[in-house]
């Protein structure tokens, strides 16, 4: 078990240290510093030794430590901005501001309650109303990521480029690959909303409910990896279904929708050792568990709390929320609350991912449009780091 969680689980080392080395390093006031944890700039959580004051993490407190001392050039500016930090790119499709998601102004939390992913993709795309699918979709099939890759790839070599398109057009193509995708992820007939669709591909109508909050929830999460990869592919010009094939691929990483692996072997572990050990043997190879913190939410992920308040949380899932949260100093994320409903409603165990795809292309096809309808190309630079040019000579040349 332990070579598999080493493997698995994502592997940040993190060095924590008090309010007084912060403000050191920081050279600010302590306002400045719980304004910046407050933000999501700084993560904090309890000091173990006394429950009373915060640790801060240093890497988070050097990166603004870096961004205040002087004038910054250009590139530092820049590459500051590539990492977790400030916005890059400004958009109007969705934000987080005092730990609360909004869809265009909208709490997501709110909207959870009784929205649909169709009600949220013609918000965030800014259509008038939802649209069904022109024609009758196939045949159900059990869901599946690698098909959805497969029609997505079949649509990008012959779909028209997004580059100065109206937004009429955009939406009018975005519900077509929607729908597509949706065929390959949640099967079945077009006229049915997609987290029932879903929940009867799985034969588990009972949880079409909790899906149905879950695929709102995680409909679009403003600049995170995916969205940026759909928009880089805008900026190009490429087509949306491009856009949403670079989304899907980047989503699939273990530190992005693939988070649930590590999700799932945490609680093999647990199962198996017990969870107060499982959590223990993880802190101890100086692993940041799976499944605990967000850098967007110091006081715990509300995605999380919404789906686990709305779902019969299986006991282990419970007890394993309650020592990690106490031993790890971090509230449970999105990831570990769908792996607690995929246990709930004995869903396949890569539903996690099907349902995070599923909502996300709603978001993914907001942010190329909005992106093509810029014009921009999106083209950082490279800071290089390698050799000196100047200094090689012709025969080093090949």
């Amino acid at each position: 078990m332990t070579s598999i969680l080493i493997h698995n689980i994502n592997v940040t080392p993190m060095t924590w240290i008090s309010a007084d080395e912060a403000l050191e390093r920081l050279g600010t006031k302590p306002q400045t510093l719980y304004a910046n944890v407050s933000r999501g700039r700084i993560h904090a959580k309890p000091d173990p030794t006394n429950p009373r004051k915060s640790l801060y993490r240093l890497e988070d407190v050097m990166r603004l430590a870096q961004r205040h001392s002087g004038r910054r050039k250009a590139e530092a500016v820049a590459a500051e901005a590539i990492r977790w930090g400030d916005p890059i790119l400004p958009s109007t499709i969705s934000t987080v501001r005092n730990e609360r998601l909004f869809y265009r102004g909208r709490d997501a939390i709110l909207m959870s309650r009784d929205a649909t992913l169709e009600d949220i993709a013609a918000l965030l795309w800014e259509a008038s109303a939802p649209r069904t699918a022109i024609r009758a979709a196939g045949e159900a099939v059990c869901p599946s990521i690698a098909v959805a890759f497969t029609k997505l790839a079949s649509r990008v070599s012959h779909d028209l480029p997004s580059l100065g398109r109206s937004r009429s057009a955009l939406v009018s193509e975005a519900w077509t690959v929607f729908h597509d995708v949706a065929d390959a992820l949640a099967p079945g007939k077009a006229d049915q909303p997609m987290h029932l669709r879903l929940a009867l591909a799985w034969d588990r109508p009972d949880a079409a409910d909790a899906l149905r909050r879950s695929l709102v929830l995680l409909a679009d999460h403003e600049l995170n990896a995916s969205a940026f990869a759909s928009r880089v592919c805008a900026s190009s010009g490429s087509s949306l279904s491009a856009c949403v094939l670079c989304g899907l691929a980047t989503l699939t990483g273990p530190r992005h929708g693939g988070a649930w692996h590590g999700v799932a072997n945490l609680l093999r572990t647990a199962r198996s050792i017990g969870s107060a050990e499982a959590v223990k043997m993880v802190l101890q190879q100086a692993i940041a568990p799976a499944g605990f913190g967000h850098p967007l939410y110091p006081n715990g992920d509300p995605r999380a709390q919404s789906l686990l308040d709305n779902i019969p949380v299986p006991k282990i899932f419970a007890e394993l929320r309650q020592i990690g949260e106490e031993l790890i100093g971090e509230a449970v994320t999105v990831d570990f609350a769908l792996m607690a409903m995929t246990a709930a409603y004995d869903l396949p165990e890569d539903a996690p991912l099907v349902i995070f795809a599923l909502a996300r292309v709603a978001g993914w096809l907001a942010h190329a449009m909005e992106q093509a309808q810029t014009g921009q190309l999106i083209r950082p630079r490279a800071r290089y780091i390698g050799p000196d040019p100047e200094n090689l000579s012709p025969a080093s040349v090949t």
